[in-house]
């Protein structure tokens, strides 16, 4: 009957939203004598009874099957998956994760061939990612400090040198793509992990910062290049304006981004409701409401794919380290000492940032003599990932 479905129609729901329409008609279409038993066998069992299965989801088995299509070095299988992955919108992230762990475990030629055939397939659709050359001057190097507790950092380009200082539960992956630009207009950038963070030791808390100023001061002074332009947002910049203010001498110019010299009381017990739940419960307690205070909803709901990617990396964080350097940003308290700053400053807020609302800014930019004070109408809290092109604008005109 038209309105009872069988295992079949069942599998071609899934056929078809995993590979397409096109690539099913053509299938079904062309079955002939020889081999419709088939057709219909890999229909029924493949696409409904595994396929369907509720335990795993599509993206998953679609990655799944590419790891397996390439350890068999099943090509054309392969080449049929990868290009239903990515016309799906599967992000590249993911695919290329993929195959980076195929190539430890299937070998790097096996690797070697899938890298080759989704880059053909991502190339025929238009969306072959930018070139990225390992050559010096432009290959992103990674290093750890010499000093305790080790900092992981990353250096490119070559020029003037700045410093990008991330956002607490972020990492210095936060600043890709402002720091390829900054590297390929004629600066020298370094970005670093804080303590507690993504690839950086985590000793034992809580921090306070104090902690943090006296690791990007070593950090600088290990580097050699100071003094520097410091460009920090939220955590990074309250980093910025304690070495500025105990560290002048390695700060030339410094840029404060969404961000506050001092919270009030009342903010106290919100910071320690969320170490709280951090300690008891993991960073799964908070990362859905971080994520809604670090992007506006009208940005996640045009960018899901960087949303998810934030979300992915507060997941990440160590809740030790987390929890630790809450208590360091609970803690700052630079307001009445912002007067001792000499270096030219510029201050960004974001319109729509509930967590250092320009109001925040102000207040620092009225106390450090001389600093310039920009607001951009549609950032929230992380404004360089929400507005990169107004973010760039003020940082060109300042540098």
């Amino acid at each position: 009957m038209a309105d009872r479905e069988d295992d079949f129609d069942r599998g071609v729901k899934n056929r078809r939203a995993v590979l397409g329409d096109a690539w099913v008609d053509k299938s079904l279409g062309n079955a002939n004598a020889f081999n419709a038993d088939f057709q219909s066998l890999i229909t029924r069992y493949a696409w409904n009874d595994i396929w369907g299965r509720p335990g795993l989801d599509h993206t998953t088995r679609r990655l799944l099957v590419l790891g397996m299509t390439m350890g068999l070095a099943r090509w054309e299988e392969f080449e049929l998956h990868c290009g239903a992955a990515i016309r799906a919108g599967i992000p590249l992230e993911k695919i290329q994760e993929t195959l980076m762990q195929g190539a430890i475990y299937c070998g790097v030629p096996a690797a070697n061939t899938a890298f080759k055939i989704a880059g053909d397939l991502l190339r025929a659709q238009g969306l072959l990612p930018g070139p990225e050359p390992l050559t010096a001057g432009v290959r992103v190097a990674t290093h750890h400090t010499f000093s305790a507790p080790q900092l992981k950092v990353a250096l490119q380009g070559r020029g003037a040198p700045v410093v990008l200082s991330h956002a607490l539960g972020l990492e210095l992956s936060m600043w890709d793509e402002l720091a390829a630009r900054l590297a390929a207009g004629g600066h020298e950038v370094l970005r670093y992990d804080h303590r507690g963070h993504g690839g950086s030791a985590v000793p034992p808390g809580p921090y306070a910062m104090a902690d943090l100023v006296d690791d990007a001061a070593r950090l600088i002074r290990e580097w050699g290049r100071g003094p520097v332009t410091w460009i920090g947002l939220s955590m990074g910049a309250m980093v910025g304006m304690g070495l500025a203010i105990r560290h002048p001498e390695l700060v030339a110019k410094l840029v404060l981004a969404n961000t506050t010299s001092l919270y009030p009381e009342a903010a106290q017990a919100a910071w320690a409701q969320r170490i709280a739940a951090v300690n008891a419960e993991g960073m799964a307690a908070v990362a859905d409401m971080v994520v809604e205070r670090y992007l506006h909803a009208d940005f996640r709901a045009a960018s899901p794919a960087a949303a998810q990617a934030v979300r992915a990396t507060i997941l990440r964080n160590d809740p030790a380290g987390y929890a630790s350097s809450c208590s360091a940003v609970a803690g700052v308290a630079w307001q009445d000492r912002l007067g001792e700053i000499r270096c030219p400053t510029l201050v960004i807020s974001g319109a729509r940032d509930a967590g250092a609302p320009p109001a925040m800014g102000q207040a620092i930019a009225d106390r450090v003599p001389g600093a310039r004070f920009e607001v951009i109408a549609d950032a929230s809290h992380l404004s360089v990932l929400e507005t990169p092109s107004e973010f760039d604008a003020l940082l060109r005109s300042f540098l």
